[in-house]
């Protein structure tokens, strides 16, 4: 059975690969988006082409990392579940720590809208302002966590 796991993990990783290749070659090499067609504020600015498509791809790998993430934890969780429901219940710890630090962001985030010269789009409003508040400081929350850890356990191998 890991044999014909790793088989379709290792499938799908080359041909991931060689799409993302084959789209960053038409992204560099594709030339550029003509003047009046531009969408930059300063049209003197380059613009590829196949920015839309190099976005559009990294939107989908995105959306498949969490899918297969969170199918992945699905799956765990259950099966820990049958074997032992106390363990699969602490496993949650994470999972709800990382909901109450993203509570915790998006009530301390600004939804006050930004002054941005020469910007006239719908994005600059209190809803998508607050979710970026949230993720930028889970983010450095997560960060903060992260290098705490790395020193915790560098520090507590070294008394081992």
């Amino acid at each position: 059975m890991k044999v014909r796991i790793q088989k379709i993990s290792s499938a799908a990783l080359y041909v991931m690969l060689v799409v993302t290749l084959i789209i960053l070659g038409l992204f560099y090499f594709g030339g550029e988006t003509p003047v009046a067609q531009r969408v930059v504020a300063d049209t003197s600015m380059s613009e590829p082409l196949q920015t839309d498509t190099l976005i559009y791809w990294m939107y989908v790998l995105l959306v498949a990392t969490v899918v297969v993430t969170l199918l992945g934890a699905l799956y765990k969780f259950v099966a820990g579940l049958i074997d032992s429901p106390l363990a699969a219940v602490k496993s949650l710890i994470g999972l709800i720590l990382l909901a109450a630090v993203m509570v915790i962001s998006w009530n301390v985030g600004s939804g006050e809208p930004l002054k941005m010269p020469a910007y006239d789009g719908t994005e600059n409003v209190y809803e998508w302002l607050k979710l970026t508040d949230m993720f930028l400081y889970t983010i450095y929350v997560l960060m903060g966590v992260l290098i705490l850890l790395m020193l915790f356990f560098g520090v507590a191998k070294k008394f081992k």
